[in-house]
């Protein structure tokens, strides 16, 4: 009887953290498929032609209106703001009624997360100031979330509840920190009028959202149009998808699900197995050719490895020993420093955010594309050590 009372809080997680850590483990491993497709298919024979279709041009035609770019820019620029609806979404309830949603639950991932931001980047910045390279700081601040749950899922079922709750919350904030950045570091010069209209959207939307409307439909044609005007405005597209997602309504009425369980419950297979997928495929046809990385400071490839591999973990294991040893956090149940150093190799998978920043950060395609075949290996390690040191740490427990 007493052994029921006392496991039973830790089986206790909600349906929405279940659904959202089984989408992302094997979305993970998708994307790796993906990227190992990309990379083979950017030095095969067909090389030139597969390079070429990311970049040809798309035509959407919306009305009496045609947008025209690249296949590329639609994803990255269009779907990607979709992906960004879904994060925002997850923040969203997480602050609300989830693994963030108490001082208590929060505080142990918010200084982990901080951690695992704020060394990253300073080691980044050391090394390459006053570089042509420096741009690019905010590249190993990000955890992939689909690719670090996947790999702890490939961990086993020894991996305590509480540890995948960490991280997952670890990740959520990660992703709102890197939104933060691209926002306010990685966007061209605001234009006022469109600004006004962006801003006048979010109120609608708002108001909407108090006044209890409860159409998805009208929410999501005003998003389209706040995608636009914020596109317009010189500050990155794909943040609409997060102010959208904050200003759908949470409440239900009678026994229709809320707009935002709906968006969220039908955005998750379009985005772990079509939209990722495809950002992965077009992002990361690194071709490797001759000497990769001639011409490009070796400041950058230290600053992104270094940052990944050591800094993710030390910010994070630091910065939550600080919170534990201050009484600002207690370690989760079944959890100890041991699986939280494993845990903090794992955020040292960059992957999709680093790479959406470094598509920010840097025009050269030279710098692009040293810095991505960077990302992939250093992930890759981080992936690895991540694995072997929680699959020994947990053999140890036993």
């Amino acid at each position: 009887m007493i052994k029921r009372e006392i496991r039973k809080p830790i089986q206790k997680v909600s349906k929405y953290f279940t659904e959202f850590v089984k989408s992302q483990q094997f979305g993970g491993i998708l994307l790796l498929v993906c990227t190992a497709f990309s990379i083979y298919m950017s030095n095969s024979a067909f090389a030139k032609q597969y390079v070429h279709f990311w970049h040809s041009t798309f035509q959407l035609i919306i009305s009496d209106k045609t947008f025209s770019s690249s296949i590329e820019f639609f994803i990255n620029d269009g779907l990607m703001s979709i992906f960004f609806l879904l994060v925002g979404i997850e923040i969203k309830r997480e602050l609300s009624e989830g693994e963030l949603s108490t001082k208590q639950k929060a505080t142990l991932p918010l200084a982990a997360a901080f951690g695992g931001m704020l060394v990253p980047a300073l080691i980044y910045f050391v090394f390459n100031i006053g570089t042509i390279a420096a741009k690019g700081w905010g590249i190993p601040m990000a955890t992939d979330i689909a690719f670090a749950l996947g790999i702890l899922a490939l961990v086993g079922k020894k991996v305590p509840i509480a540890l995948k709750v960490f991280l997952t919350a670890l990740a959520v904030i990660d992703d709102l920190g890197a939104i933060v950045v691209i926002g306010l570091f990685y966007s061209t010069g605001i234009k006022l009028f469109f600004a006004f209209l962006s801003l006048a959207i979010v109120v609608i939307l708002l108001l909407l959202n108090r006044f209890k409307v409860n159409y998805s439909s009208i929410y999501i044609a005003l998003g389209l149009l706040l995608w636009y005007t914020i596109h317009q405005m010189g500050i990155h597209a794909t943040i609409s998808g997060v102010l959208l997602a904050f200003t759908l309504p949470s409440f239900q009425k009678k026994e229709m699900p809320s707009v935002m369980s709906r968006v969220q419950h039908f955005l998750h297979v379009p985005v772990n197995f079509i939209i990722m997928p495809l950002f992965a495929l077009a992002n990361t046809c690194i071709v490797f050719e001759g000497n990769i990385y001639e011409g490009i400071p070796n400041t950058l490839i230290w600053g992104i490895s270094i940052g990944l591999l050591f800094g993710k973990p030390i910010g994070i294991v630091l910065f939550s020993f600080i919170a534990i040893k201050l009484k600002w956090a207690e370690m989760p149940r079944g959890v100890n420093w041991n699986l939280l150093i494993g845990t903090g190799f794992l955020g040292g998978i960059g992957f999709t955010m680093s790479v959406f920043i470094t598509l920010l950060a840097f025009n050269l395609p030279e710098m692009a594309n040293a810095s991505k075949i960077t990302i992939v290996i250093a992930s890759l390690i981080a992936g690895i050590v991540g694995f072997t040191w929680l699959k020994v740490a947990l053999n140890r427990n036993e």
